[in-house]
């Protein structure tokens, strides 16, 4: 194994130090990256070159994992999101109905209410008609009994007035007939 620090290499390669802010390549290029030093490193003998290669490798499959879970919890968020506003709609949607419901019961019971109404009306003003009806019949019979009592009374009358000068007649002939019979 070869001692001597990483910079110092023979072949002129220096390798990225602890204390060095190069950053490496992460994703696909970084992975591709990390495969190419690791084999480099194993062709000419470098276990650091190698090492860095397969540390590079598995950064990029950390960054890759982290990324994949960062969009699976992104994902979740959404789906879960997604469902609080299907049962917020839900939800809401309900209480839409009942309400709508409500206000058609209410409708109906004010329609009974009107119609209950118009149909207790219509009664009253029928039995008023039937009463008007019944005063004016009433009001016709007892003209009509009126007017056969003064019928009535007219032929009352009349035979009264016949049987008078009826009587006037009988007398004027008895009087004829015994004039002294009816002077005492």
């Amino acid at each position: 194994m070869d001692t001597r620090a990483p910079r110092d290499r023979p072949n002129g390669v220096e390798m990225t130090g602890p204390d060095t802010s190069e950053t490496t390549a992460g994703g696909p290029v970084g992975k591709i990256v990390g495969k190419v030093k690791e084999a480099a490193g194993e062709l000419i003998g470098e276990d650091d070159v190698a090492r860095e290669g397969r540390l590079q490798q598995a950064q990029a499959d950390a960054e890759a994992v982290a990324r994949r879970e960062a969009t699976e919890t992104e994902q979740l968020q959404q789906r879960h999101e997604l469902e609080t506003a299907q049962q917020e709609n839900t939800l809401e949607r309900q209480r839409l109905q009942a309400e709508l419901e409500a206000s058609d019961r209410e409708a109906a019971i004010e329609h009974q209410r009107q119609q209950s109404e118009r149909e207790a009306a219509e009664r009253a003003q029928q039995e008023m008609t039937e009463a008007e009806q019944r005063r004016r019949l009433q009001a016709q019979a007892v003209g009509r009994t009126e007017e056969s009592a003064i019928a009535e009374r007219i032929v009352e009358e009349q035979r009264i007035k016949r049987l008078e000068e009826e009587a006037m007649r009988a007398e004027r002939t008895a009087d004829a007939v015994d004039p002294e019979v009816n002077q005492e």
